[in-house]
Protein backbone atom coordinates (compact mmCIF):
# COMPACT_ATOMS: atom_id res chain seq x y z
CA UNK A 1 0.00 0.00 0.00
CA UNK A 2 2.92 2.26 0.96
CA UNK A 3 4.78 2.07 -2.46
CA UNK A 4 1.83 2.49 -4.21
CA UNK A 5 1.35 5.62 -2.28
CA UNK A 6 4.77 6.58 -3.18
CA UNK A 7 4.25 5.82 -6.93
CA UNK A 8 0.74 7.91 -6.99
CA UNK A 9 2.65 10.91 -5.31
CA UNK A 10 5.18 10.97 -7.67
CA UNK A 11 5.24 13.94 -9.64
CA UNK A 12 5.52 13.44 -13.96
CA UNK A 13 8.64 15.50 -15.15
CA UNK A 14 8.12 18.40 -17.80
CA UNK A 15 8.87 18.41 -21.61
CA UNK A 16 12.53 17.94 -22.29
CA UNK A 17 14.11 21.72 -23.05
CA UNK A 18 16.87 22.33 -24.65
CA UNK A 19 19.53 25.54 -24.76
CA UNK A 20 19.77 27.90 -27.56
CA UNK A 21 21.51 30.61 -28.74
CA UNK A 22 20.11 34.15 -29.89
CA UNK A 23 21.12 36.81 -31.39
CA UNK A 24 19.15 40.21 -31.82
CA UNK A 25 18.35 43.74 -32.03
CA UNK A 26 17.01 45.50 -28.39
CA UNK A 27 14.71 48.34 -28.59
CA UNK A 28 17.71 51.27 -29.52
CA UNK A 29 18.92 49.21 -32.29
CA UNK A 30 22.03 47.69 -30.62
CA UNK A 31 23.19 44.04 -31.43
CA UNK A 32 22.93 41.85 -28.11
CA UNK A 33 23.35 37.91 -28.02
CA UNK A 34 22.24 35.58 -25.17
CA UNK A 35 20.67 32.31 -24.28
CA UNK A 36 17.59 31.24 -23.43
CA UNK A 37 16.64 27.21 -22.99
CA UNK A 38 12.93 26.59 -24.37
CA UNK A 39 11.56 23.04 -26.05
CA UNK A 40 11.52 24.22 -29.20
CA UNK A 41 13.11 26.99 -31.65
CA UNK A 42 9.38 28.70 -32.05
CA UNK A 43 8.77 28.89 -27.99
CA UNK A 44 12.49 30.19 -27.71
CA UNK A 45 12.07 32.57 -30.27
CA UNK A 46 8.86 34.14 -28.69
CA UNK A 47 10.73 34.32 -25.55
CA UNK A 48 13.46 36.63 -27.03
CA UNK A 49 10.73 38.85 -27.74
CA UNK A 50 9.10 39.28 -24.73
CA UNK A 51 12.70 40.53 -23.79
CA UNK A 52 11.60 43.02 -25.73
CA UNK A 53 14.25 41.73 -28.26
CA UNK A 54 13.99 41.30 -32.35
CA UNK A 55 15.89 37.52 -32.76
CA UNK A 56 17.36 37.64 -36.25
CA UNK A 57 19.14 34.42 -35.40
CA UNK A 58 18.26 31.33 -32.88
CA UNK A 59 20.31 28.43 -32.72
CA UNK A 60 20.17 25.06 -31.18
CA UNK A 61 23.06 24.81 -28.96
CA UNK A 62 24.98 21.71 -29.72
CA UNK A 63 25.35 19.04 -26.91
CA UNK A 64 29.20 17.65 -26.69
CA UNK A 65 29.67 14.29 -27.99
CA UNK A 66 31.99 13.12 -24.58
CA UNK A 67 30.15 15.65 -22.04
CA UNK A 68 31.20 18.57 -21.46
CA UNK A 69 33.96 18.34 -19.05
CA UNK A 70 32.62 21.42 -16.88
CA UNK A 71 32.70 20.63 -13.43
CA UNK A 72 29.41 19.40 -12.74
CA UNK A 73 27.28 20.88 -10.29
CA UNK A 74 27.05 19.47 -7.21
CA UNK A 75 24.19 19.46 -4.32
CA UNK A 76 26.72 21.19 -2.26
CA UNK A 77 26.69 23.74 -5.17
CA UNK A 78 22.71 24.27 -4.98
CA UNK A 79 22.90 24.87 -1.38
CA UNK A 80 25.12 27.42 -1.61
CA UNK A 81 23.51 29.51 -4.71
CA UNK A 82 20.18 29.12 -2.26
CA UNK A 83 22.12 31.04 0.66
CA UNK A 84 23.54 33.25 -1.82
CA UNK A 85 20.19 34.20 -3.34
CA UNK A 86 18.29 34.38 -0.18
CA UNK A 87 20.87 36.96 1.61
CA UNK A 88 20.51 39.33 -1.74
CA UNK A 89 16.42 38.73 -1.69
CA UNK A 90 16.84 39.30 2.41
CA UNK A 91 18.71 42.12 1.52
CA UNK A 92 15.84 43.73 -0.82
CA UNK A 93 17.87 42.82 -4.10
CA UNK A 94 15.34 41.76 -6.62
CA UNK A 95 14.67 38.78 -7.88
CA UNK A 96 16.27 39.14 -11.26
CA UNK A 97 19.43 40.94 -11.00
CA UNK A 98 19.78 39.17 -7.47
CA UNK A 99 20.16 36.36 -10.53
CA UNK A 100 22.46 38.50 -12.49
CA UNK A 101 24.78 39.10 -9.49
CA UNK A 102 25.28 35.71 -8.72
CA UNK A 103 25.53 34.10 -12.15
CA UNK A 104 28.45 36.78 -13.17
CA UNK A 105 30.17 36.58 -9.26
CA UNK A 106 30.51 32.57 -9.23
CA UNK A 107 33.79 30.67 -11.29
CA UNK A 108 31.89 27.68 -11.53
CA UNK A 109 30.71 27.95 -15.08
CA UNK A 110 28.37 24.81 -15.09
CA UNK A 111 25.88 26.71 -12.30
CA UNK A 112 26.64 29.94 -13.86
CA UNK A 113 24.79 28.96 -16.91
CA UNK A 114 22.28 27.20 -15.25
CA UNK A 115 21.96 30.74 -13.20
CA UNK A 116 21.66 32.29 -16.40
CA UNK A 117 18.82 30.08 -18.16
CA UNK A 118 16.98 31.18 -14.83
CA UNK A 119 17.19 34.15 -15.27
CA UNK A 120 15.98 34.48 -18.73
CA UNK A 121 13.32 32.04 -18.30
CA UNK A 122 12.12 34.69 -15.88
CA UNK A 123 12.74 37.80 -18.06
CA UNK A 124 10.44 36.02 -20.64
CA UNK A 125 7.77 36.01 -18.03
CA UNK A 126 8.35 32.40 -16.40
CA UNK A 127 7.53 31.88 -12.80
CA UNK A 128 11.03 31.09 -10.99
CA UNK A 129 9.25 27.76 -9.09
CA UNK A 130 8.25 27.04 -12.94
CA UNK A 131 11.90 28.02 -14.18
CA UNK A 132 13.21 25.74 -11.82
CA UNK A 133 11.03 22.94 -13.06
CA UNK A 134 12.90 22.67 -16.04
CA UNK A 135 15.54 21.80 -14.46
CA UNK A 136 14.51 18.82 -12.32
CA UNK A 137 18.60 17.37 -11.78
CA UNK A 138 19.75 20.08 -9.89
CA UNK A 139 15.94 21.37 -8.34
CA UNK A 140 13.68 18.35 -7.32
CA UNK A 141 9.89 18.53 -6.59
CA UNK A 142 10.44 19.68 -2.84
CA UNK A 143 12.43 22.21 -4.12
CA UNK A 144 10.23 24.04 -6.29
CA UNK A 145 6.93 23.66 -4.43
CA UNK A 146 8.30 25.18 -1.35
CA UNK A 147 9.73 28.61 -4.46
CA UNK A 148 6.09 27.83 -5.41
CA UNK A 149 4.55 28.67 -2.09
CA UNK A 150 7.10 31.44 -1.05
CA UNK A 151 5.88 32.74 -4.43
CA UNK A 152 2.03 32.35 -3.92
CA UNK A 153 2.30 33.75 -0.46
CA UNK A 154 4.74 36.64 -1.23
CA UNK A 155 7.31 35.64 1.40
CA UNK A 156 10.09 34.40 -1.56
CA UNK A 157 12.81 36.22 0.90
CA UNK A 158 11.55 34.09 3.98
CA UNK A 159 11.26 30.75 1.97
CA UNK A 160 14.26 31.01 0.19
CA UNK A 161 15.92 31.27 3.77
CA UNK A 162 14.13 28.28 4.99
CA UNK A 163 14.83 26.41 1.68
CA UNK A 164 19.18 27.13 2.63
CA UNK A 165 18.94 26.00 5.39
CA UNK A 166 17.23 22.96 5.17
CA UNK A 167 19.57 22.09 2.35
CA UNK A 168 22.85 23.18 4.56
CA UNK A 169 21.62 20.70 6.90
CA UNK A 170 20.82 17.99 4.28
CA UNK A 171 24.60 18.73 2.91
CA UNK A 172 26.09 18.49 6.39
CA UNK A 173 24.42 15.43 7.15
CA UNK A 174 25.61 13.70 4.02
CA UNK A 175 29.10 14.59 4.27
CA UNK A 176 29.04 13.56 7.91
CA UNK A 177 27.79 9.89 6.82
CA UNK A 178 30.26 9.83 4.05
CA UNK A 179 33.19 10.88 6.47
CA UNK A 180 32.12 7.55 8.82
CA UNK A 181 31.96 5.21 5.37
CA UNK A 182 34.94 6.52 3.49
CA UNK A 183 37.50 6.39 5.81
CA UNK A 184 37.42 2.43 6.90
CA UNK A 185 36.66 1.82 3.15
CA UNK A 186 39.89 3.97 2.33
CA UNK A 187 41.87 2.04 4.23
CA UNK A 188 40.54 -1.55 3.71
CA UNK A 189 41.37 -0.94 0.29
CA UNK A 190 44.70 0.46 1.06
CA UNK A 191 45.66 -2.82 3.15
CA UNK A 192 44.51 -5.08 0.43
CA UNK A 193 46.80 -2.97 -2.53
CA UNK A 194 49.61 -3.34 0.16
CA UNK A 195 49.11 -7.17 0.99
CA UNK A 196 48.57 -8.00 -2.73
CA UNK A 197 51.85 -6.53 -3.09
CA UNK A 198 53.94 -7.52 -0.43
CA UNK A 199 52.23 -11.37 -1.53
CA UNK A 200 53.46 -10.81 -5.21
CA UNK A 201 56.51 -8.80 -5.36
CA UNK A 202 58.15 -9.26 -2.21
CA UNK A 203 57.83 -12.88 -0.64
CA UNK A 204 59.05 -14.30 -3.67
CA UNK A 205 62.49 -12.14 -2.94
CA UNK A 206 62.71 -14.24 0.74
CA UNK A 207 60.96 -17.44 -1.02
CA UNK A 208 64.24 -17.80 -3.36
CA UNK A 209 66.94 -16.94 -0.69
CA UNK A 210 65.52 -19.40 1.75
CA UNK A 211 65.18 -21.94 -1.47
CA UNK A 212 69.26 -21.71 -1.52
CA UNK A 213 69.69 -22.27 1.86
CA UNK A 214 67.86 -25.08 1.97
CA UNK A 215 67.11 -25.20 5.75
CA UNK A 216 63.69 -25.87 6.84
CA UNK A 217 61.15 -23.51 6.86
CA UNK A 218 58.75 -22.37 9.70
CA UNK A 219 54.73 -23.26 9.59
CA UNK A 220 53.79 -19.82 9.70
CA UNK A 221 56.60 -19.03 6.88
CA UNK A 222 55.39 -21.90 4.97
CA UNK A 223 51.65 -20.45 5.20
CA UNK A 224 52.57 -17.13 3.91
CA UNK A 225 54.96 -18.62 1.02
CA UNK A 226 51.75 -20.96 -0.07
CA UNK A 227 49.38 -18.15 -0.32
CA UNK A 228 52.45 -16.16 -2.01
CA UNK A 229 52.88 -18.83 -4.82
CA UNK A 230 48.76 -18.95 -5.06
CA UNK A 231 48.41 -15.14 -5.11
CA UNK A 232 51.01 -14.97 -8.24
CA UNK A 233 49.62 -17.50 -10.55
CA UNK A 234 45.83 -16.36 -9.67
CA UNK A 235 46.37 -12.68 -8.98
CA UNK A 236 43.71 -11.65 -11.70
CA UNK A 237 41.32 -14.17 -10.38
CA UNK A 238 41.09 -12.12 -7.35
CA UNK A 239 41.06 -8.52 -9.34
CA UNK A 240 38.02 -9.72 -11.44
CA UNK A 241 36.17 -11.31 -8.45
CA UNK A 242 36.29 -8.37 -6.57
CA UNK A 243 36.08 -6.25 -9.32
CA UNK A 244 32.69 -8.60 -10.21
CA UNK A 245 31.12 -8.40 -6.78
CA UNK A 246 31.34 -4.52 -6.82
CA UNK A 247 30.04 -4.15 -10.30
CA UNK A 248 27.32 -6.75 -9.24
CA UNK A 249 26.84 -4.84 -6.10
CA UNK A 250 25.75 -1.77 -8.24
CA UNK A 251 23.67 -2.83 -10.65
CA UNK A 252 21.66 -4.71 -7.83
CA UNK A 253 21.65 -1.68 -6.25
CA UNK A 254 19.94 0.30 -8.81
CA UNK A 255 18.16 -2.04 -10.57
CA UNK A 256 16.33 -4.08 -7.73
CA UNK A 257 14.41 -2.46 -6.06
CA UNK A 258 13.92 -5.64 -3.74
CA UNK A 259 17.68 -5.61 -3.56
CA UNK A 260 17.77 -2.04 -2.48
CA UNK A 261 14.98 -2.44 0.21
CA UNK A 262 16.70 -5.17 1.48
CA UNK A 263 19.91 -3.19 1.65
CA UNK A 264 18.54 -0.28 3.14
CA UNK A 265 17.15 -2.89 5.69
CA UNK A 266 19.91 -4.68 6.71
CA UNK A 267 22.44 -1.50 7.06
CA UNK A 268 20.26 -0.17 9.70
CA UNK A 269 21.03 -3.07 11.60
CA UNK A 270 24.88 -2.58 10.91
CA UNK A 271 26.78 -2.39 14.47
CA UNK A 272 27.69 1.36 14.79
CA UNK A 273 27.04 2.69 11.01
CA UNK A 274 23.41 1.23 11.77
CA UNK A 275 23.02 3.59 14.73
CA UNK A 276 24.47 6.68 13.04
CA UNK A 277 22.05 6.14 9.80
CA UNK A 278 19.08 5.72 11.76
CA UNK A 279 19.93 9.16 13.57
CA UNK A 280 20.48 10.89 10.25
CA UNK A 281 17.05 9.16 8.83
CA UNK A 282 14.99 11.36 11.80
CA UNK A 283 17.11 14.45 11.80
CA UNK A 284 16.13 14.47 8.25
CA UNK A 285 12.71 13.29 8.24
CA UNK A 286 12.51 15.92 11.60
CA UNK A 287 14.30 18.89 8.78
CA UNK A 288 12.40 18.20 6.13
CA UNK A 289 8.82 18.31 7.84
CA UNK A 290 9.57 21.22 9.98
CA UNK A 291 10.64 23.21 6.72
CA UNK A 292 7.32 22.42 4.59
CA UNK A 293 4.85 22.10 7.38
CA UNK A 294 5.80 26.14 8.40
CA UNK A 295 5.78 26.90 4.93
CA UNK A 296 1.90 26.37 4.94
CA UNK A 297 2.22 22.61 3.27
CA UNK A 298 -0.75 20.44 4.35
CA UNK A 299 0.84 18.30 6.96
CA UNK A 300 -0.34 15.06 4.35
CA UNK A 301 1.54 16.30 1.87
CA UNK A 302 4.00 17.57 4.05
CA UNK A 303 4.86 13.78 4.99
CA UNK A 304 5.12 12.82 1.14
CA UNK A 305 7.67 15.27 1.19
CA UNK A 306 9.56 13.84 4.50
CA UNK A 307 8.84 10.44 3.29
CA UNK A 308 10.82 10.75 -0.26
CA UNK A 309 13.75 13.15 2.02
CA UNK A 310 14.13 10.17 3.99
CA UNK A 311 16.46 8.27 2.20
CA UNK A 312 15.58 4.82 3.52
CA UNK A 313 12.97 2.15 2.65
CA UNK A 314 11.99 1.54 6.11
CA UNK A 315 11.91 5.14 7.23
CA UNK A 316 9.75 5.97 4.09
CA UNK A 317 7.11 3.10 4.58
CA UNK A 318 6.61 3.97 7.75
CA UNK A 319 6.06 8.07 6.64
CA UNK A 320 3.86 7.00 4.05
CA UNK A 321 1.74 5.03 7.14
CA UNK A 322 1.53 7.67 9.11
CA UNK A 323 0.45 9.53 5.82
CA UNK A 324 -2.02 7.31 5.41
CA UNK A 325 -3.02 7.27 9.93
CA UNK A 326 -2.87 10.86 9.60
CA UNK A 327 -5.40 11.17 6.55
CA UNK A 328 -7.84 8.90 8.44
CA UNK A 329 -8.28 11.11 11.18
CA UNK A 330 -5.13 9.82 13.70
CA UNK A 331 -3.34 11.86 15.96
CA UNK A 332 0.50 12.02 14.12
CA UNK A 333 2.33 11.14 17.20
CA UNK A 334 0.07 8.22 17.95
CA UNK A 335 0.51 6.56 14.52
CA UNK A 336 4.63 7.30 14.98
CA UNK A 337 3.74 5.38 18.69
CA UNK A 338 2.06 2.62 16.81
CA UNK A 339 4.51 2.41 14.04
CA UNK A 340 7.88 1.81 16.47
CA UNK A 341 10.13 3.17 14.22
CA UNK A 342 10.77 6.77 15.99
CA UNK A 343 12.35 7.31 19.68
CA UNK A 344 9.88 8.32 22.45
CA UNK A 345 11.61 11.68 22.40
CA UNK A 346 10.58 12.40 19.26
CA UNK A 347 7.19 11.11 19.74
CA UNK A 348 6.76 12.98 22.93
CA UNK A 349 8.02 16.04 21.21
CA UNK A 350 5.46 15.96 18.20
CA UNK A 351 2.78 14.85 20.48
CA UNK A 352 3.60 17.97 22.61
CA UNK A 353 3.91 20.51 19.37
CA UNK A 354 0.34 18.61 18.06
CA UNK A 355 -1.37 20.16 21.60
CA UNK A 356 0.41 23.49 21.27
CA UNK A 357 -0.04 23.84 17.87
CA UNK A 358 3.66 24.30 17.07
CA UNK A 359 4.59 21.09 15.05
CA UNK A 360 6.83 22.66 13.42
CA UNK A 361 8.69 24.31 15.96
CA UNK A 362 9.33 20.98 17.99
CA UNK A 363 10.60 19.27 14.75
CA UNK A 364 12.98 21.61 14.31
CA UNK A 365 14.54 21.16 17.84
CA UNK A 366 13.91 17.05 16.93
CA UNK A 367 16.39 18.23 13.92
CA UNK A 368 18.89 20.09 16.11
CA UNK A 369 19.39 17.28 18.49
CA UNK A 370 19.50 14.52 15.90
CA UNK A 371 21.75 16.34 13.88
CA UNK A 372 24.37 17.34 16.88
CA UNK A 373 23.66 13.63 17.68
CA UNK A 374 25.47 12.26 14.10
CA UNK A 375 27.90 14.97 14.80
CA UNK A 376 28.93 13.15 18.04
CA UNK A 377 28.79 10.00 16.57
CA UNK A 378 30.55 10.21 13.69
CA UNK A 379 33.54 11.69 15.96
CA UNK A 380 33.20 9.33 18.47
CA UNK A 381 33.54 7.07 15.51
CA UNK A 382 36.49 8.53 13.95
CA UNK A 383 38.22 8.45 17.25
CA UNK A 384 37.31 4.50 17.82
CA UNK A 385 38.03 3.66 14.21
CA UNK A 386 41.80 4.89 13.93
CA UNK A 387 43.93 2.78 16.78
CA UNK A 388 41.14 -0.23 15.42
CA UNK A 389 42.19 0.35 11.94
CA UNK A 390 46.11 0.59 12.64
CA UNK A 391 45.98 -2.20 14.89
CA UNK A 392 44.71 -4.54 11.72
CA UNK A 393 46.98 -3.18 9.77
CA UNK A 394 49.66 -3.70 11.81
CA UNK A 395 48.56 -7.33 12.61
CA UNK A 396 48.27 -7.87 8.92
CA UNK A 397 51.45 -6.26 7.44
CA UNK A 398 53.39 -6.98 10.72
CA UNK A 399 52.74 -10.35 10.03
CA UNK A 400 54.08 -11.38 6.73
CA UNK A 401 57.14 -8.91 7.67
CA UNK A 402 57.80 -10.93 10.71
CA UNK A 403 56.72 -15.05 8.45
CA UNK A 404 59.45 -13.87 6.08
CA UNK A 405 62.29 -13.11 8.80
CA UNK A 406 61.36 -16.02 10.98
CA UNK A 407 63.66 -18.42 9.49
CA UNK A 408 66.51 -15.28 9.34
CA UNK A 409 65.86 -15.89 13.20
CA UNK A 410 65.94 -19.12 13.34
CA UNK A 411 69.32 -19.21 11.23
CA UNK A 412 71.00 -16.80 13.44
CA UNK A 413 70.08 -18.64 16.87
CA UNK A 414 72.03 -22.63 14.57
CA UNK A 415 75.13 -20.44 14.40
Amino acid sequence: MATQTAKKTKKASGPKVYTYNWSGKDKTGKVIKGVVTAPDANTARLQVKKQGVVPSKVSKKAEPLFGSGQKPIKPADTAYFTRQLATMLAAGVPLVQSLGIISDGTSHKALADLIRELKNDIESGTNFSEALKRHPKYFDDLFCDLVAAGEQSGSLETMMSRIATYKEKAEAIKKKIKKALTYPIAVTIVAIVVTAILLIKVVPQFESLFSGVGADLPAFTKLVVSMSEWMQEWWFLVFFGIAGVVMAFSYAKNNSQKFSDALDVAILKAPIFGDILNKAAVARFARTLSTTFAAGVPLVDALDSAAGASGNYVYRTGILQIKEDVSSGLAMNVSMTNINLFPSMVTQMVGIGEESGAVDAMLEKVAIVYEEEVDNAVDSLSSLMEPMIMSILGTLIGGLIVAMYLPIFQMGKAF
